[in-house]
């Protein structure tokens, strides 16, 4: 009687507690509002945040001209989005941070290798500054003349739900000797977990 009783203890525990996400995820159990905001697509078409609205969207920061961390950061985020699209409404945001060099010929280019279906959006700083501090992302740019500058950018990916409000985000993986890179295995199965959880 002992044994049936603890069993249906350790039963009740597991079905009361939500499955935790991995260590390199931060789900946030209330998801976060973005303010307004206006970005161009690689069509140069207007898109706000009415775009997010009835779809899972992951939002990578990042420019054309990086020369390791996006383009592997985008081939991870192509898989993930081949993993997950059968069963869930998903889609990709390349959002350049540097539009200075990314135009909308650069960005089409680029998203097209890819997946043309991703967006690769822009626009001037005082647009993007305010919403990717809105995403818990950070970016800085060096004013410089010179056409071949760097842009520090986070490595992370931010998961924005079916209302458009933040709710995680997925931090890239620094190991010694390596670019700092998400797990796209591990955001398959952590996403599986924030999705599971979602109430409207």
């Amino acid at each position: 009687m002992r044994v049936w009783w603890v069993a249906l203890f350790v039963l009740l525990v597991s079905c009361s507690e939500p499955e935790e996400v991995s260590e390199h995820t931060i789900h946030y159990q209330q998801a976060k509002t973005l303010s307004n905001f206006e970005l161009y697509d690689q069509n140069n078409n207007l898109v706000t945040e009415q775009a997010l609205l009835g779809q899972w969207t992951f939002v990578f920061l990042g420019y054309t001209n990086c020369p390791d961390i996006c383009p592997m950061t985008l081939a991870k985020l192509t898989s993930v989005h081949k993993q997950l699209k059968d069963t869930y409404p998903v889609n990709i945001w390349f959002v350049s941070v540097d539009p200075k060099r990314d135009d909308v010929q650069k960005r089409k280019a680029y998203i097209d290798y890819f997946n043309g279906d991703f967006k690769a959006l822009s626009n001037e700083h005082a647009q993007l500054f305010p919403l990717v501090r809105n995403m818990g992302l950070i970016y800085a740019i060096n004013n410089s003349d010179r056409n071949d500058y760097y842009v520090d950018h986070s490595a992370s990916v931010a998961l924005m739900n079916p209302n458009g409000a933040l709710t995680a985000i997925f931090k890239a993986q620094f190991l010694p000797s390596e670019v700092p890179l998400i797990n796209s295995d591990l955001i398959v199965e952590d996403f599986k977990i924030v999705a599971s959880q979602y109430t409207e």
